[in-house]
């Protein structure tokens, strides 16, 4: 019997079902829309939802809670600031779970996850600042050898 058993447990382990669902969260709030298996989307979206009413809150308590969450201070930044005057009449439900067919290879059920009211322009890029790689002494010569030529 299954009696007060809340959570599916994704034939993972703990740690790497806690950092699955930390890693769809970052995209989901990033992209604000992505698909996978349908199990994976009915968990995330209880995830989801607790992230948002936290950002909600919006005191410097929350923040750091979101911060140690999600681990990724560009996604806290847009959920303080976008997400939060998207959500602050709606008292619940941020999310939808759409059925999207099946996987080929294994006939696994898959879903789209969005966030209601979301943005289109979103969905395929970075909500932060790409950062470069710094670049070595030789590299920077040969690009100035390149722009000679």
């Amino acid at each position: 019997m299954r009696h007060k058993i809340a959570h599916r447990k994704l034939n993972r382990t703990a740690e790497h079902r806690k950092a699955l669902i930390k890693n769809m969260l970052n995209s989901l709030i990033k992209h604000e829309q992505i698909e996978t298996t349908l199990p994976k989307a009915k968990e995330l979206k209880v995830a989801i939802d607790k992230i948002i009413t936290l950002g909600k809150k919006n005191t410097l308590a929350s923040k750091r809670l979101l911060i140690s969450k999600l681990q990724d201070q560009d996604i806290v930044k847009k959920i303080t600031t976008t997400l939060i005057k998207r959500y602050e009449k709606r008292s619940g439900g941020y999310s939808r779970v759409v059925r999207s067919g099946f996987r080929y290879g294994d006939n696994a059920p898959k879903a789209f996850i969005e966030l209601v009211d979301k943005d289109f322009n979103a969905k395929g890029q970075d909500s932060g600042p790409t950062q470069k790689k710094p670049e070595t002494k030789d590299q920077k010569e040969e690009a100035v050898q390149k722009d000679k030529k």
